[in-house]
């Protein structure tokens, strides 16, 4: 089952979930709000896509943090202290296509999702 994880007020959620259901891919939404990080989970997004790609430095949340906080971010376990601490600064939605061990998504590309679903949970879908 393929998984999206996210706020659900996030425009970006909301338009990744119109696609999903759109191109009729099954999934799960986790609510990072109400359901918190998964801690182990945050800690294979870090090693699938890198925590670089993860901690989104442009957003409101990341913004309101004082400088000191924000420089704290220096690796994977500093960024994953920050992401745990504050959800709204994971760069949304991560998907988790067909399962946790299948490949791993940050944000939302249309044509790069077309083709996740396809191979991984046997949806063709239009871009």
């Amino acid at each position: 089952m393929t998984t999206l994880y996210g706020i659900p007020n996030c425009d970006t959620v909301k338009k990744s979930r119109a696609w999903l259901t759109a191109q009729r891919v099954d999934y799960t939404f986790h609510d990072f709000k109400k359901q918190g990080v998964p801690k182990d989970r945050l800690a294979a997004w870090c090693k699938a896509a890198g925590w670089e790609k993860l901690l989104n430095r442009q957003g409101t949340t990341w913004r309101k943090l004082d400088a000191d906080v924000q420089a704290r971010a220096a690796d994977s376990a500093s960024a994953q202290a920050l992401m745990l601490a504050h959800a709204s600064v994971i760069k949304r939605p991560v998907v988790e296509w067909g399962g946790s061990s299948a490949p791993v998504s940050v944000g939302f590309d249309a044509v790069s999702w077309a083709e996740l679903a396809a191979q991984f949970v046997g949806k063709a879908c239009k871009s």
